[in-house]
Order: structure tokens, then sequence, then C-alpha cells
């Protein structure tokens, strides 16, 4: 795992950006297309702003697949991941993506996971944009994580540490409303994207980074994971990166 610690989260972004951009280019360079896996959530908003003004990007030979959804939240919902990731990322683009897999958690969700997991299992992503939960999760899989099953696409149970992560970032008006079962990527899906970039901004995320850096690598701490990933790399910022040992600081 590669860190970079950048002074705030709006050089983070503009960072972690710059090099998923220069790996999209690389792969439709290579092969006429890219795939890739984006996430979303509050530790997202600079490295997307940043991500779709970055120049020289053929979109239209890009496919792009949804990382993880509520079930039940209608897309019209603000916290609506569907919704945020239409406003925040398809829709910004230059040019229409070649195609954008969208996770629906309003009908059967049992069915959403296997006709996702079925078009994102059919050739290897290329790039995954993820972040790190407060409790450590990666996607939606929340502590103690699956780290062995190969379903692209599981329906989970969220813990209180996530809902209350999600109440927090100001998605939702109580705790009650706060979903407690969402569509999720799996951690071996995730971990089978060639590359991987990570972006984790804010003290909150600080005991988390610590965990997922210094830690064991253990269901529970989902996103430790990542350590074991041949191409990773962890965009901090100085706040988030806090807690870090001086001895595994970049």
């Amino acid at each position: 795992m590669r860190i970079t610690i950048e002074a705030d989260k709006f050089a983070l972004g503009r960072r972690a950006a710059a090099e998923g951009a220069e790996r999209l280019r690389q792969a439709i360079a290579e092969k006429g297309e890219a795939y890739l896996i984006v996430a979303t959530g509050a530790s997202q908003f600079e490295m997307l702003s940043a991500l779709v003004a970055e120049e020289g990007i053929a979109w239209n030979r890009v496919t792009g697949f949804h990382l993880d959804e509520y079930v039940g939240l209608p897309v019209d919902h603000g916290a609506s991941f569907r919704k945020y990731l239409w406003e925040r990322f398809v829709r910004c683009l230059p040019v229409p993506m070649k195609a954008f897999h969208f996770l629906d958690g309003e009908g059967d969700a049992g069915a959403e996971c296997r006709r996702v997991g079925d078009l994102v299992a059919r050739q290897p992503v290329d790039i995954a944009f993820v972040g790190v939960g407060e409790n450590g999760h990666l996607a939606f899989n929340d502590p103690p994580a699956d780290f062995e099953t190969e379903e692209p696409y599981l329906l989970v149970e969220l813990d209180e540490a996530c809902r209350r992560q999600q109440l927090g970032e100001g998605w939702f008006p109580d705790f009650d409303s706060v979903p407690s079962r969402a569509i999720s990527m799996s951690v071996r899906q995730i971990m089978k994207s060639r590359a991987i970039i990570c972006t984790v901004p804010d003290e909150r995320k600080a005991v988390a980074v610590r965990g997922v850096v210094e830690g064991a690598i253990s269901p529970a701490c989902p996103a430790s994971i990542l350590r074991q990933h041949p191409d990773c790399a962890l965009y901090l910022d100085a706040p988030a990166a806090s807690l870090l040992s001086p001895g595994t600081q970049p």
C-alpha cells in the first residue's frame, strides 16, 4: 500500500483524481476501453469534483459500476447513492459514459445483486475508487466483513456505527430514518480490481485509518484487507493521518 498525505482534503482530492485519471487514460490507450468502480459519501466530494474536471479521458469508452446502495431508499431521496452519482459524477462528465450500472435497491434487492454482479464479473475492473468508513468498513461491508464470498454483490446489514456515521454526515434527519440494509460490492470483488485508489479525509476517520494501516488484517477492520492488494494507493489528509505512527508515514 502506497500512502500519500496531503495538507487538506482539497489537495487530497486533486492528487487522488489525477492518479485515477492517468490510470483510465492508460487503460483506454492499451485496450480501447476502461472499467471503473465509483464510491460515494462525503469522503469522495473533492476527489469526484477533480476527476470530472480532468482532461483527455475518453469517457465514451468507460463503463462504470456503482459500489453500494441502500435497500428501499427512493432514488429522489437526498441520501440515495444513485442520485449522488448522477448529480456529482455521471451528468458532470464532458461526454456521456459508455455505460454506468447503477444499483437499484427499491425492488428485489437479491435480483439486483445478481443482475449487476453478472455484469461486473464479465471483465476485469481497471480501477476502483473507494473510501473507508468510521468503523473501518469497505463499501458497506461492516465489521465483521465477509472476506471469503466470491459473490460480486451482497445484501448486508448495516451496523449501528455505520448508520450513525450516515446520520452524522447529515444524510438523514434522525437515526431511525437510516436504512438498516444495503446492497454492497463484496470485499473480494473490490480486491479483484487492477488498481485501487482509497481516498480518506477528515479527523473522524483517524481511528479507522490507524486500524487500516497499522492494525491486524482482519474482518474486524474490513478495509485493512487493502494492504494485501498489489496496487493500492491510500490518500489521506493530515487530520485523517493524525494517529499514524511516524514510522508508517511516508
